[in-house]
């Protein structure tokens, strides 16, 4: 199994949101349906960039470090330099 970590950004509202998921697919679908309180309000969300992981720990981790940069610049130079699953 295969855990990825995700980068939905919404053009509605210019903000990048950061997950991990064994679906990222399925992730998106939930995001864009509103079940998620926090990008409820941003729909329709995109994913822009995803890291593939082993396990799950894995992922879990990389996504905590990548928001715990807190910068919108690093989010940005992921997506330009990495694995942009546009």
């Amino acid at each position: 199994m295969k855990y990825y970590v995700y980068i939905l950004f919404s053009a509605t509202k210019d903000k990048f949101y950061v997950g991990s998921s064994e679906d990222i697919n399925k992730r998106l679908v939930r995001h864009n349906a509103g079940a998620t309180p926090s990008t409820k309000s941003g729909r329709p969300w995109k994913i822009v960039y995803s890291e593939e992981y082993d396990n799950k720990s894995d992922a879990i981790c990389r996504e905590l470090k990548i928001k715990k940069m807190k910068s919108r610049k690093y989010i940005e130079q992921l997506i330009v330099n990495g694995n942009s699953a546009s």
